[in-house]
């Protein structure tokens, strides 16, 4: 047990003496804390440009028009004399939507008539084309309540309908950007640089010895908890204090979150340690990290659906600590979800916990091997 102890301690000195490694390993988790986030402070865009084609020319049209531009999200940008030219600007890039008011509107409300208005978005942007065409279809939603008031005047009060839909989201209660993505991406730069500083110490040691590492038992067990502690202080400081400060969805059940990133830390240092054994240099680990970093986020299946995603890649993401890791911590700290409704994921990190140790033993383990990490 005292090499255990005395492996801890020489493992956790090397990250803080290894200028590489403590800069990946904690600075590059604190920093990425503040300044990832930041961009998406604000949840939703604001001031993108849209057209309006304004085909009735009268008081009405021109009031839809101030309420258009009074917009947050939207800005009018311009007023194309055709619906042509309009749709011209539109895949030339030079706005997100189009709203085109049609002849004799005003007349049509006057008479009780239904009137049409048409919206068309940009779809290459899906979040931007989302919420321009989310807030300038409410904002044609209070117009067209008002003009209901004014048919009223003219044709005696509308029945009120009988249902009335009331829509409010369950977790992601500003329908934000940030809180549907950052959750995820933080437990992915939890598992990245950990990865690369797992990697700069393996790599840049058997640079230094000229030969494949090897440890006794002892000394590889020390190693694992110096790394995991490490770890679970990334991932419990984006679970906690970033998630308080940004005021990202946080909080559900704590007791599960301790279980389940234990379990997520240890399968990913079980991972890194069988990966790193393969690094000759300490730069491989840097190169590792920047050609795999987005594919590990989208074979996640967090902003892309599993069902869109071919099988055999669905099959392979299951040998990632990060696909089940990402969604195991999103689920149990955004959506307060129980260890039954995550079991799934927990046997699948518990399984490549074994697995990636075993490989990690296979690579690393010697009986006669005492060369520890160092600073």
């Amino acid at each position: 047990m005292s090499r255990i102890w005395h492996s801890l301690r020489q493992t956790l000195l090397a990250v803080l003496c290894d200028r590489y490694a403590i800069v990946v390993m904690v600075g590059a988790v604190i920093l990425y804390s503040f300044f990832y986030p930041a961009a998406y402070r604000h949840q939703v865009a604001g001031n993108l440009p849209v057209l309006v084609v304004d085909e009735d020319h009268s008081a009405t049209s021109r009031e839809l028009l101030r309420k258009l531009d009074s917009l947050r999200v939207a800005h009018v940008v311009g007023q194309p004399a055709d619906l042509r030219e309009a749709r011209a600007q539109l895949e030339a890039g030079h706005a997100e939507g189009i709203v085109l008011i049609p002849a004799n509107l005003e007349r049509d409300i006057l008479r009780g008539h239904p009137a049409k208005l048409v919206l068309l978005g940009n779809g290459a942007y899906l979040g931007r084309a989302s919420w321009v065409l989310g807030s300038v279809a409410d904002a044609l939603g209070a117009f067209g309540r008002e003009a209901a008031v004014t048919q009223a005047a003219f044709m005696g009060a509308p029945q009120a309908p009988p249902v009335t839909l009331v829509q409010r989201p369950l977790f992601n209660t500003q329908e934000g950007y940030g809180s549907a993505i950052v959750p995820g991406v933080a437990e992915l730069i939890v598992h990245q640089t950990l990865l690369m500083g797992i990697g700069v110490l393996l790599g840049g040691r058997r640079l230094v010895l000229g030969r494949r590492l090897q440890f006794d038992l002892p000394t590889l067990t020390g190693m694992a908890l110096g790394f995991g502690l490490i770890g679970l202080f990334g991932l419990f400081w984006y679970a906690g204090f970033t998630a308080w400060v940004q005021d990202y969805p946080r909080g559900g059940n704590p007791l599960g979150q301790l279980l389940g990133g234990t379990l997520f830390i240890a399968a990913t240092v079980a991972f890194g340690l069988f990966v790193g054994s393969f690094f000759r240099t300490r730069e491989r680990a840097f190169q590792y990290i920047i050609a795999t970093s987005i594919p590990l986020f989208f074979l996640a299946s967090l902003s892309w659906p599993a069902v869109m995603t071919p099988r055999p890649l669905v099959w392979l993401a299951q040998l990632l600590p990060t696909t089940s890791g990402i969604n195991l911590m999103v689920r149990l700290n955004q959506m307060d979800a129980s260890l039954a409704e995550v079991s799934r994921e927990l046997i699948t990190l518990a399984a490549l916990l074994v697995l990636y140790g075993a490989l990690a033993l296979w690579r690393l383990h010697s009986p006669k091997g005492t060369e520890g990490i160092k600073s």
